[in-house]
């Protein structure tokens, strides 16, 4: 062993303290994005279509809806189409009907949701309060409810 193979052994590094490059993982992500006319989902397209990481575009117009899904950053998506088209995007702020556990509360939900959807009111702090049932309400409810004919002796 000679001299300069001792002292490139002081200098390198074990294995353990490279760098290791961290891998996105494969997700879905879905935005809302104002398409008017088949122009758009064309412009939306192309912006998206060179993006690396991306699996596949699904734009369905009538809902301004567009789903990308593969290796890729949520919020680097959405930047993307909206430097990219000069179109206002955002994500996905609708759930299906079903899920909301108090489907209808004045004031909570948009009117401009796609049929089948609502807001997803759970998560914004301010609306919250208004979309959830208190337990009183709920109480009431339930007893008047046809799935349990037994539990009101009123009726």
């Amino acid at each position: 062993m000679g001299i300069l193979d001792h002292f490139s052994e002081l200098c390198s590094l074990p294995s353990d303290h490279r760098r290791s490059k961290k891998h996105k993982q494969f997700q879905t992500v879905e935005m809302k994005v104002r398409i008017d006319c088949e122009g758009c989902e064309r412009k939306v397209r192309k912006a998206l279509k060179g993006m690396k990481g991306i699996s596949t575009v699904e734009i369905e117009p009538k809902l301004n809806k567009v789903t990308v899904t593969g290796y890729v950053d949520p919020k680097k998506v959405i930047q993307r189409v909206r430097w990219r088209t000069g179109k206002m995007a955002e994500p996905w702020p609708y759930v299906p009907y079903d899920v909301v556990p108090h489907p209808y509360a004045p004031g909570a939900y948009d009117k401009k949701a796609p049929p089948g959807y609502v807001r997803d009111v759970m998560d914004d702090p301010r609306l919250a309060p208004i979309a959830r049932a208190s337990s009183m309400e709920e109480r009431y409810s339930t007893a008047f409810s046809d799935e349990n004919p037994r539990s009101c002796t009123i009726m």
